[in-house]
């Protein structure tokens, strides 16, 4: 376990594949990437906690909960962080903020309106914002069917199915490969 650091000491700085695991009671600022966070119930059901990107600091030392992994979900730099008492609130504040967005959407009944809200807040959190709607790269975040599945609580198989009927019906517009956009007039039909 690396030593804390000090004001001599340079912070560790690592560089993780999809997949890695971060030490849970080390502070982690995120320079590139994408981290979740995610627990287990006693019967070993999956929950997710968060989704955290560039800029953002990760850490289970301030969580009830146990266990929590902190995990890549894409190639991720991060730096070990020494937080301010400011800094913990503001974790602390982002940390509700996050699991009232995810607890929210995992609530929503209709699984096409549960992928949607999954999508546009993907693309409001971590994609580019327009007034036209979201862009958002599912591959830059490496976010397969099957991530986006744990997140919102439905099967791979019905995200892809869903995913593809979105496609062909405008509500989601293929931009590039590995880009898509979601219209704001998608967005607010479904919710209407």
């Amino acid at each position: 376990m690396p030593a804390a650091t000090t004001a001599t000491q340079q912070p560790l700085r690592l560089t993780l594949q999809p997949g890695d695991v971060l030490q849970e009671t080390l502070n982690w600022k995120i320079q590139d990437g994408y981290i979740r966070t995610s627990t287990w119930d006693e019967d070993g059901e999956f929950i997710v906690l968060g989704v955290w990107g560039p800029g953002d600091w990760v850490t289970a030392a301030y969580s009830a909960l146990k266990p929590v992994e902190i995990q890549c979900i894409s190639t991720v730099i991060v730096e070990q962080f020494q937080p301010a008492a400011s800094d913990v609130e503001r974790l602390l504040l982002q940390q509700i903020q996050n699991l009232e967005e995810i607890l929210q959407l995992n609530r929503i009944r209709s699984a096409d309106q549960r992928l949607l809200t999954l999508l546009a807040w993907i693309g409001r959190r971590f994609g580019q914002v327009s007034s036209r709607g979201y862009r958002l790269s599912l591959k830059d975040m490496n976010l397969t069917h099957k991530s986006l599945a744990d997140l919102c609580g439905l099967t791979r198989v019905t995200v892809t199915k869903m995913l593809n009927r979105y496609k062909g019906e405008g509500v989601l517009q293929q931009i590039s490969k590995d880009d898509l956009f979601i219209p704001s007039t998608a967005i607010s039909a479904v919710f209407a």
